[in-house]
């Protein structure tokens, strides 16, 4: 199996994961959309009495977060640094119901398929070389019935002006280097991979900022920032 990873990204988010539970470091804009995320997805899913699996955990926010509401959690990812930061801070929050694996997707769909009841890929998608592949291994791990939640950036001129020049470059919300425009993914082009991979579309948000007031909230405008739960037929 060829690994879809991309080393460089890997590295990138490996130097910064001492930092990545700090509300206050580049990880900032993860911790203030999570409760966001989190109440999405409980809100369609239901997490208590779950099984759960974050595909690209990292340092393990989302999948602690949901560790206290589900039955029990998965995290996935290869970034060796941020996992054992994941690691500790359950420790030293007695988060007990969690586990974190240095696995691919692909690899965990193909020892557990079928095996979760949902399955979340949030801010991931846009750092792999093959994001479809991604999709199909979520598919794979999700029971039937089951739901499957992405989230990612659009591809088109305001998501370039929003997500890197303003988020990076103007208001430093993330670190320079941060996002590649040409990773970028359309929603019509990430709906039909879950399609493809057999997974029936359920909705969509979009993840809107304003930098005045530092808010984030979920809306009806998908043009940036976006989510799409999809849901395993029976």
């Amino acid at each position: 199996m060829t690994l879809n990873a991309d080393a460089q990204e890997l590295a990138k988010f490996s130097e910064l994961a001492h930092r990545w539970w700090d509300p206050d470091s580049e990880f900032r804009p993860l911790h203030q959309i999570n409760p966001l995320r989190l109440e999405w997805i409980d809100g369609l899913a239901q997490l208590r009495g779950k099984v759960v699996v974050d595909i690209g955990c990292g340092g393990g926010i989302l999948a602690e977060a949901m560790a206290q509401r589900a039955t029990h959690v998965t995290g996935a990812d290869l970034a060796a640094r941020p996992l054992g930061v994941a690691r500790l801070h359950a420790l030293e929050t007695g988060v007990s119901n969690i586990e974190y694996r240095e696995i691919a997707a692909e690899a965990l769909a193909a020892e557990r398929p079928g095996s979760y009841d949902v399955v979340t890929c949030m801010e991931m998608l846009e750092h792999v070389p093959d994001p479809s592949s991604v999709v199909h291994a979520c598919s794979a791990l999700v029971k039937p019935g089951g739901w499957v939640f992405f989230s990612t950036l659009n591809r088109n001129p305001k998501a370039f002006l929003f997500a890197i020049v303003g988020a990076e470059y103007v208001l430093q919300l993330l670190p320079k280097g941060t996002h590649e425009y040409a990773k970028f993914i359309r929603p019509s082009e990430l709906s039909r991979w879950c399609r493809d991979a057999g997974l029936s579309v359920q909705g969509s948000r979009g993840m809107q900022y304003n930098p005045l007031s530092k808010r984030y909230w979920l809306s009806a405008d998908t043009s940036v920032n976006y989510l799409i739960a999809c849901r395993k037929p029976v």
